[in-house]
């Protein structure tokens, strides 16, 4: 058995690199091996959210707080509250994050595939954000 005590891992700032605003990422756990599955609760300030991404196994979000967006290109913006549960398959290309006068946080659950949970892209633009 494993107890991560609330408070026992630090947190970090979202990268610019793969967000846009003010974020906070609270890392949950980590695979340990056979296991591939990793968790982190993430904190987006009103307007923030991540540049588009895919996982190669998919992705889980369950909202705990707030009011946030999530969109799969092409589609349309939907919506996210607390209590909500969103998946994205594998190789589906989006973005998720705060509305704009909100903040919202997540839990985000993705499975390792090589190593690998996640292949960063190219930022939301605003007129993306604001559609």
């Amino acid at each position: 058995m494993d107890i991560r005590r609330n408070g026992s891992q630090p947190s970090s700032v979202g990268p610019n690199e793969w967000f846009t605003g003010q974020t906070r990422i609270d890392p949950l756990f980590s695979p340990q091996e056979p296991a591939r599955a990793a968790a982190a609760s993430v904190t987006f300030e009103p307007g923030a959210r991540t540049a588009w991404h895919t996982h190669p196994l998919g992705q889980t979000l369950i909202v705990t707080s707030g009011v946030g967006r999530v969109q799969v290109w092409g589609g349309v913006i939907e919506e996210i509250r607390p209590g909500d549960v969103v998946w994205f398959p594998p190789g589906e290309k989006h973005w998720h994050g705060a509305a704009p006068d909100k903040g919202m946080t997540h839990i985000a659950i993705q499975e390792a595939m090589d190593g690998k949970v996640v292949e960063w892209m190219e930022h939301v633009s605003d007129e993306q954000y604001q559609k």
